[in-house]
């Protein structure tokens, strides 16, 4: 399966999109050059802290991209429907095309999306059945570097040994509260928030409930979705990252190949 892009004309989108580059920006630019390099040069930190905080940054700016450009599951204008499975589709009532069940239309992009959990405005993008292993990356490397932001920051206060090559006065009267205090509270914020979000998803996914469907209480009325899975949290992940190789399930610059399994597994995810 190729890599294919998907983007979504909505400035509202692009607005959102660029608040969160622009954190990311701030976050692995001025933190590094303020606290992590100049106390690695002074031999306060090892090189593997470095190393480790490039990764993260690197890993969550992959995860942001690919979560806002790949397909989420649109569904084609003329969908082929296996003669087996033309019970478990129905017509939308918004664009009178045929979606598989547990589909929705989504306003900002203007077609279906198979499996659609919501449409997150901070991606620009729809999260449905094809890129919500990236969005649940994206929230987990959000966290790990916001995580890795607030502790370089309480280390900057409390543990790291003054710079021997810096003004130390200068320093603070420049840089403390114009950035490294932003830094923490953009810390904070970011880190509450996407571990309250990624809870919420793996919650989500592990009992085989959207996001949507818990808005919209559908658990009684869609033939046992949004019930709970009885399958267990290994196989049902790996359906949604595309692959049982636990490792890959953490690389987001790859493609997610559907799984099939025996007819007694679910195959809607």
């Amino acid at each position: 399966m190729k890599l294919r892009l998907h983007f979504v004309v909505d400035p509202m989108g692009w607005f959102c999109m660029s608040v969160v580059f622009a954190i990311w920006l701030y976050n692995s630019f001025f933190v590094p050059k303020l606290v992590l390099l100049p106390h690695f040069y002074e031999g306060h930190i090892h090189w593997v802290l470095v190393v480790s905080y490039y990764l993260a940054s690197a890993f969550c700016m992959a995860a942001l991209f690919r979560a806002s450009t790949a397909d989420p599951g649109r569904l084609p204008t003329e969908p082929h429907i296996p003669h087996s499975e033309r019970e478990q589709w129905e017509m939308c009532s918004k664009c009178n095309m045929m979606r598989p069940k547990r589909s929705h239309h989504c306003s900002r992009c203007g077609h279906c999306v198979r499996r659609m959990d919501h449409h997150c405005p901070w991606i620009n993008n729809c999260v449905g059945e094809d890129n919500h292993w990236l969005f649940l990356q994206l929230c987990f490397y959000t966290q790990v570097l916001s995580l890795f932001t607030l502790a370089l920051d309480f280390c900057q206060y409390y543990y790291f040994q003054s710079i021997t090559t810096l003004d130390q006065e200068a320093f603070t009267a420049r840089h403390e509260l114009a950035l490294i205090r932003v830094s923490a509270i953009m810390g904070l914020v970011m880190f509450g928030g996407m571990s309250s979000l990624f809870y919420t998803q793996l919650a989500g996914i592990l009992t085989d409930t959207t996001t949507i469907e818990k808005m919209a209480n559908f658990s009684n009325k869609i033939g046992g979705a949004g019930g709970g899975s009885k399958e267990s949290w290994q196989r049902t992940l790996a359906e949604v990252f595309g692959t049982t190789w636990k490792v890959l399930w953490f690389i987001p610059l790859r493609s997610r190949q559907p799984l099939t399994f025996p007819h007694h597994f679910r195959t809607h995810v």
